[in-house]
């Protein structure tokens, strides 16, 4: 039997990077997955691989910091699916630049997204796993919520948000049998690392005591593990996939 055999998953920024590794690493280990993205178009390719590997998979559209549209999406993954068993809150942005160049909008906009988009998927689908009394949610955070950065003011709160987020849902719904984690990733090689410059690479690299980027797979490979049996005992963790960064 698979590991993660027949379970209901929904991923949040499915479409590409990490999103996209993570929803393929699920089912690659048994799992069924909603894969959520700004449009169902995104989310489609996404969907297909999954199709092709003969599990199910369904593409939603939906602005993660829209709270009916969340709510609608959530009602209609769990018909899909025939339930929600993980959560993978994952979608985020970034809207760069020091503090005093820094719009509201820009800050509203991160935080909408990469924070409240968390407590948005996270309420209803704390109902159905309450009432089956069992599930599983993680959350991405980043290294830099722990560590901050020069002119990611925006990103760094919403990612160090993320981390109390994490351990206040997993002290409420212990009981319930869900567990609730987080992971901060590092620098991993995606489309929003591949534009930085040779000279950003050497600068990031010469933090990193690994002396490398990571790969999608490290950071997908944790994921299907914390969502699955053998995780059954870890909840309100924080777990840092970057090499050594941070120590």
């Amino acid at each position: 039997m698979s590991y993660l055999e027949a379970k209901k998953a929904i991923v949040t920024g499915a479409s590409r990077g990490l999103g996209r590794g993570i929803a393929l690493r699920l089912a690659k280990e048994g799992a069924d997955v909603a894969c959520v993205a700004r449009t169902a178009e995104n989310a489609q390719g996404t969907v297909d691989e999954i199709k092709a590997m003969g599990r199910n998979a369904f593409a939603y559209g939906v602005d993660v910091a829209d709270e009916a549209a969340v709510t609608a999406a959530v009602a209609g993954i769990a018909g899909d699916l025939g339930g929600v068993d993980i959560l993978v809150n994952n979608a985020g942005i970034n809207r760069d630049g020091l503090l005093a160049r820094m719009s509201t909008e820009d800050w509203d906009a991160v935080v909408d997204t990469n924070l409240k988009g968390a407590f948005l998927w996270s309420k209803p689908v704390t109902r159905i796993m309450a009432k089956q009394r069992s599930g599983r949610i993680i959350n991405m955070s980043s290294v830099i919520g722990l560590m901050g950065n020069a002119g990611q003011a925006n990103y760094a709160a919403s990612k160090a948000g993320l981390i109390g987020f994490t351990k206040s849902l997993a002290r409420e719904f212990a009981s319930r049998g869900i567990t609730v984690n987080v992971i901060c990733p590092g620098f991993i090689e995606t489309d929003m690392t591949a534009a930085l410059n040779e000279k950003q690479r050497e600068d990031i690299l010469s933090s990193v005591p690994l002396g490398r980027m990571g790969q999608v797979e490290d950071v997908a490979g944790l994921v299907a593990y914390l969502a699955g049996p053998d995780a059954s005992y870890m909840t309100a963790q924080v777990l840092t996939v970057d090499g050594g960064m941070v120590h």
